[in-house]
């Protein structure tokens, strides 16, 4: 019996580190299309109507979203976590009006800085065609990482950690 229970803890740890490579590689693949420049945003308008001024010398996680895409709304608790340490926002694209998304965010306890793409023209820059898209800028404003699809609070706490040092 327990090598029977050992067998099968092996396959199934087997099957995720599979899943796992596979969904790198796909992410790699999508993410090839990226706009890959620096980053040339200094301001943006959030939904409160306030400007919010990218910080200087330091990296900055952008997350792209909907509130219509089933895996962004798996992820955005994990965007969430790590908005309460380093410096996030969020593109949340043709998610409807300023107070759809913002019902949204309520329902879901979301609380992290949200840009209003409702036309797709920030997208469209970023060149994105998969959500949910993290793009991960470092402290020049270039492009360190990228994930197309899930990414999970310590892949990007430690994507974000690396991007400050």
């Amino acid at each position: 019996m327990k090598d029977k229970i050992t067998k099968y803890l092996k396959e199934i740890a087997l099957f995720f580190i599979i899943i796992t490579i596979f969904a790198n590689i796909l992410s790699l693949y999508r993410s090839g299309n990226l706009n890959k420049n620096a980053l040339d945003i200094q301001t943006v308008t959030l939904m409160n109507n306030s400007s919010y001024t990218l910080p200087k010398n330091e990296p900055i996680l952008i997350y792209f979203w909907a509130t219509w895409c089933p895996i962004c709304r798996a992820e955005s608790p994990n965007i969430e976590t790590i908005s309460k340490k380093f410096n996030v926002i969020t593109i949340a694209l043709k998610s409807g009006d300023d107070s759809k998304i913002d019902k949204y965010l309520k329902n879901k306890n979301l609380s992290f800085k949200v840009v209003n793409d409702d036309d797709g023209s920030i997208t469209k820059k970023f060149n994105i065609s998969v959500f949910p898209t993290t793009v991960i800028y470092d402290k020049e404003g270039n492009v360190l990482f990228s994930d197309v699809g899930y990414t999970t609070t310590l892949g990007l706490w430690f994507k974000m950690w690396w991007a400050n040092y």
